[in-house]
C-alpha cells in the first residue's frame, strides 16, 4: 500500500471538507432544533455526502471518458479549483459564501430537507470534495486495494464531520472566533500546496504523453 497516497488522500479530504469550518454553519442551519433533531440531520447529511463522494470516486473515470476529458486535464482543472477554494479559506471568503448558501436554502426548503441541501450538497460533497475524490481515484490507477482504502478514508473523514456536528455547540465555544479563523487559514495554506501539486502532476502527465 502506498503510504504517500493514503496520507495525501486523508489530508486532501480533511482540508477540502473542512469539518471544523462546517460547525458554525451546521449550528445556523439547525437553529431552533432539539438535540435529537440535530442528530438526525447530522447522520442523514453524512450518509448522503458519503454516498455521493463514493460514487464520484468509483465512477469518476467512467464519467471523464464519456465526456472525452483526459485525466491530466481534469487534474489541472481540479487543482485550480482546489486552489481557488484555498484562496477563499485563507482570505475568509469561503465561510461567507457557505453561510449565504445556507441562508438561501432555509427560505426555500423545509427543515426536514436541510440535511440533503445545503448541508450534504454542496457544503460537504461540493465541487471541491468531488474533484478531490476523482483526482485521488485517478491516482489509484484502478488498484482495488487503493480504491478500497480511499473509500475507508472518505468514510473516516465523513465520520469526523459527524463528530464535529454532534459536538458543534461545545466546539464553537471552545475555539471562539479567533480559533476558527486561525484554523481555517492554516487549512487553506495546506490545501493550496496540495492544489499546486495536483497541477504539477497534471502538467507532467501531459508533457510525458506528448
Amino acid at each position: 500500500m502506498n503510504l504517500d497516497f493514503l496520507t495525501s488522500a486523508l489530508v486532501t479530504l480533511l482540508v477540502t471538507l473542512d469539518p471544523p469550518g462546517l460547525a458554525p454553519i451546521f449550528l445556523s442551519l439547525t437553529r431552533g432544533m432539539t438535540g435529537d433533531e440535530r442528530k438526525q440531520v447530522a447522520v442523514r447529511a453524512c450518509i448522503i455526502a458519503f454516498g455521493i463522494m463514493a460514487f464520484f470516486g468509483i465512477a469518476g473515470d467512467i464519467v471523464l471518458k464519456a465526456l472525452g476529458v483526459s485525466l491530466p486535464a481534469f487534474r489541472i482543472a481540479g487543482g485550480l479549483l482546489l486552489f481557488w477554494i484555498s484562496f477563499e479559506m485563507v482570505f475568509e471568503r469561503r465561510n461567507e459564501r457557505k453561510a449565504q448558501t445556507a441562508e438561501i436554502a432555509i427560505t426555500q426548503d423545509h427543515i426536514r430537507n436541510v440535511a440533503a441541501f445545503p448541508l450534504a450538497i454542496p457544503l460537504m460533497a461540493g465541487p471541491g470534495a468531488l474533484t478531490a475524490m476523482m483526482l485521488l481515484a485517478g491516482r489509484a490507477e484502478g488498484n482495488p486495494l487503493m480504491l478500497a482504502a480511499l473509500a475507508v478514508i472518505c468514510g473516516l473523514v465523513i465520520l469526523s464531520c459527524l463528530v464535529v456536528f454532534l459536538l458543534a455547540v461545545p466546539m464553537a465555544r471552545l475555539l471562539g472566533i479567533t480559533g476558527n479563523v486561525v484554523l481555517t487559514r492554516l487549512l487553506g495554506v495546506i490545501l493550496a500546496a496540495l492544489a499546486v501539486q495536483f497541477v504539477i502532476d497534471g502538467v507532467k502527465a501531459v508533457i510525458t504523453a506528448g
